[in-house]
């Protein structure tokens, strides 16, 4: 329903609304702040690009039986996302201060040493991921206050069940498809050596590893068949997506947890481009090291691949944490994201050299399906968050 501008209800500026997936309308419509009816409202679909520009956006509300009810009077029964009506950029920049700052100082230690040779290269890796989750927790303790951190930042409540564990399995699932689809894709258009049949160079590296390890040990003996151990790589995904969503929570709750909801106010297409550029640049001080694209790479076209790949992945993270209005299913997907990234090992072939700007997940021809993915989902408005309410 259109209002014109002298019939909008005013809200106070900076005053947050929650929508909350379980309420449901009357039919009649309610009464919104102001004492004004409102009517015509689909409470089941949400789309926060159309009311984005307007004074009155009932797409920040929790509507509850016939009212509006602030952020913390919502039922925290329920799975919601705490949305303001407009940004408020100081948490957003003391979030991006703390998280980028913190990501440098971790890797300070790599930077005056040995660079990725140096034997701290995994705690450091490790303690970096815990950076975002670190900002958030501290701005959301001493800037934003909530009156729940855990729910802000989409750790609690786990509920609905069913949606829950529905968007957990696309989480576990839909990542780990990503990564090998580009595989395929990567050798059609020839910016991936693939070998399918012989898995030369995972047979290669795996003679080599067994040498190393068997150093004047004598003989170790021929190797299981090839295919057996590619299968047993590939199984063992799973597994370690339960184990890297640890660490993985540690990003998750700083750029699908904290900084996503709070860029909503400007639209679900800016708010996803924006934490998913965010994300890929926290990359920075690894990648300009050699990570992921090797030190033949300039540093600011790695960080630029790093930033695009983070923009398309996070779309996908994205899309779990609006509809599932939790963080956990986005953190699962980004634990099966890193599970799976090294795949491209098991299916290329021996002697050729893997130019990741250009093939696996990490290169442009690994963005082509995502991109579809998301440009799929945007079109049949499955960035909706349920429950929320939409202006006509």
């Amino acid at each position: 329903m259109e209002q014109t501008p002298a019939t909008r209800p005013e809200l106070t500026d900076g005053a947050t609304m929650t929508t909350n997936p379980s309420s449901r309308p009357p039919a009649h419509g309610w009464t919104a702040p102001g004492g004004e009816r409102v009517d015509d409202v689909d409470a089941d679909a949400c789309d926060l690009d159309e009311s984005t520009t307007a004074e009155w956006q009932p797409v920040a509300a929790h509507v509850a039986g016939d009212r509006y009810l602030p952020a913390d009077s919502a039922d925290a029964s329920t799975g919601s996302i705490v949305v303001g009506l407009r940004v408020s950029w100081w948490p957003i920049a003391a979030f991006v201060l703390i998280a980028f700052g913190l990501a440098w100082l971790v890797c300070l230690p790599l930077w005056l040493g040995d660079g990725l040779a140096s034997p701290l290269l995994g705690v450091c890796a490790v303690a970096m991921m815990a950076t975002p989750a670190i900002g958030a927790l501290l701005v959301s303790r001493f800037v934003d206050r909530p009156a729940s951190i855990p729910g802000a930042l989409g750790l609690w409540p786990l509920r609905p069940v069913g949606r829950l564990l529905a968007y957990l399995g696309l989480g576990l699932v839909v990542p780990v498809a990503l990564v090998l689809v580009a595989l395929p894709i990567g050798a059609a258009l020839g910016s991936y050596p693939a070998d399918v049949t012989g898995f030369s160079a995972f047979r290669e590296l795996t003679e080599q590893q067994v040498a190393q390890a068997t150093a004047g040990l004598g003989d170790p003996g021929p190797l299981p068949p090839i295919g057996l151990l590619v299968a047993l790589q590939l199984v063992s995904i799973p597994i370690g997506a339960f184990v890297n969503t640890v660490p993985a929570l540690g990003e998750e709750l700083g750029w699908r947890g904290f900084l996503l909801p709070r860029l909503l106010p400007l639209g679900t297409a800016p708010a996803v481009l924006l934490s998913g550029v965010a994300w890929g640049l926290w990359h920075t001080p690894l990648i300009l090291l050699g990570y992921n694209y090797g030190v033949q790479t300039p540093g600011w076209l790695g960080v630029l691949m790093m930033t695009g790949t983070c923009v398309v992945v996070g779309a996908v993270f994205a899309w779990l944490r609006l509809r599932s209005a939790s963080v956990w299913p986005a953190a699962l997907a980004h634990g099966a994201f890193n599970a799976a990234a090294g795949s491209y090992l098991l299916f290329a072939a021996a002697g050729e050299r893997i130019d990741l700007v250009q093939g696996t997940i990490l290169g442009w021809s690994g963005w082509i399906v995502p991109v579809l993915l998301v440009a799929v989902l945007a079109a049949t408005g499955r960035f909706r968050r349920p429950g929320a309410s939409r202006r006509r």
